[in-house]
């Protein structure tokens, strides 16, 4: 019998995704070709992702964690984003679109770490559960980035039209969610657990110290291909650019109903390395590809992203869940929110649309960008980070079911 709780826990997780995916791949190309944005003024509107997940998780998430149900919580989040994302298409300036941008991603980016402690503490098999709800979240962001790619809504304004619909369903949904309460209810309030510091003493264990650190790190390449892909393969004359990105989530699809036979042989280091590595070869591709003969090299970069996201992203949701004390566990995953959405995507929104600058060479009206530098650029950092956490995580930890806990105690 279908479990009707993991049933409402995969449609939260569609709708949510089904949101962030109406614009986050296709923004940069509305700001550069339809608004004209330079590179640096793109990156940096996208850059207001990561500047608000520094800012809102830790505070969203204490009052998850004490003062209201987390259901709740989301819900009223959603509603907020659906009338931003109407706000958004009513402007047209450098500056208001910065300011609802960013007012927006204050809302919205919570919801990331809110909907994995939802679901996080309504199941008990994590290691089995967990991937399978995930894996609607990368089926919601197949169908909007396909339904985006289909009506050529790549470089309109109606992109946030469609995420502020699909904003005004999860937060209705949000309030028939399991009651998740907050477990913290009735602790003091302090500067210290308003900043999400208490969060911070998870950071005196090495390898977690570690993977914090390469969670910020590995992000700033990585912002490079959710900024600029689309771009570049507009750009290039890809055809139907967004339907064909989408085709990187169905390979998530794939890759994360695997996860739970990966976390059974192999260990979390080996799984983030796998995907570190894989972020380097991705890049390596998208800077040699064409829209010609070399077309397999884009196609193949595009479904690598099952292995790149899921191998690094989601097994460190999984790892922090499991360091993480109970009481904790909603702060924990806005600490990773914070230095993977946040800090480590906010350098590299801004080092993005510096480097396309960089490499970009303007003649009179003629505008002519150096991908293949860029691209290369960021396979060199994956590359680096890559051999940085080989040789400096040392946990031998699998991703297990709760009952199971993590494979050691300690480092």
């Amino acid at each position: 019998m279908v479990n009707s709780v993991n049933v409402r826990l995969a449609i939260m997780m569609f709708l949510n995704y089904v949101v962030w995916g109406s614009w986050y791949v296709t923004i940069s190309t509305y700001l550069t070709q339809t608004l004209h944005f330079s590179g640096t003024e793109a990156g940096a509107i996208f850059g207001t992702s990561a500047l608000a997940a520094m800012i809102s998780p830790f505070f969203v998430g204490m009052i998850a964690d004490r003062f209201f149900a987390t259901e709740r919580v989301l819900g009223a989040l959603h509603i907020m984003g659906a009338i931003l994302f109407y706000l958004v298409t009513q402007v047209t300036s450098f500056g208001a679109i910065y300011s609802i941008m960013l007012a927006y991603c204050l809302c919205f980016f919570p919801t990331i770490a809110l909907t994995n402690s939802i679901a996080l503490r309504q199941i008990k098999n994590v290691a089995t559960e967990f991937p399978l709800i995930r894996v609607f979240a990368t089926v919601g962001w197949v169908v909007v980035g396909a339904t985006i790619g289909y009506f050529a809504l790549e470089a309109s304004s109606k992109q946030f039209l469609l995420g502020a619909a699909a904003s005004v369903a999860m937060a209705i949904f949000s309030f028939f969610l399991p009651h998740t309460p907050a477990l913290g209810k009735g602790q003091p309030v302090s500067f210290r657990s308003i900043m999400g510091l208490d969060a911070l003493v998870m950071l005196k264990r090495r390898s977690f110290l570690v993977f914090i650190l390469a969670s910020i790190f590995a992000c700033i390449p990585l912002t490079f291909y959710f900024s600029f892909t689309n771009t570049y393969l507009v750009e290039v004359g890809v055809n139907n650019a967004a339907g064909k990105m989408a085709l990187g989530q169905v390979s998530e699809v794939l890759a994360m109903l695997l996860m739970p036979l990966i976390f059974r042989r192999i260990t979390v280091k080996a799984i983030l390395v796998i995907g570190l590595m894989s972020w380097s070869i991705r890049y390596g591709l998208l800077a040699y590809g064409n829209a010609g003969a070399s077309m397999w090299m884009f196609y193949l970069a595009i479904l690598l992203h099952g292995v790149c996201f899921d191998f690094f992203f989601m097994t460190g949701q999984l790892y922090t869940d499991q360091e993480a004390p109970p009481a904790l566990r909603g702060t924990a995953q806005g600490l990773v929110t914070f230095v993977t959405y946040g800090l480590g995507m906010y350098i590299g929104s801004n080092l993005s649309g510096v480097g396309v600058d960089y490499f970009t060479t303007k003649v009179g009206d003629v505008v002519t960008r150096n991908w293949t530098g860029f691209w290369l650029s960021s396979a060199g950092m994956s590359c680096v980070i890559m051999l940085l956490v080989a040789l400096l995580f040392q946990s031998k930890a699998r991703i297990q079911n709760k009952e199971g806990g993590l494979a050691e105690a300690a480092d």
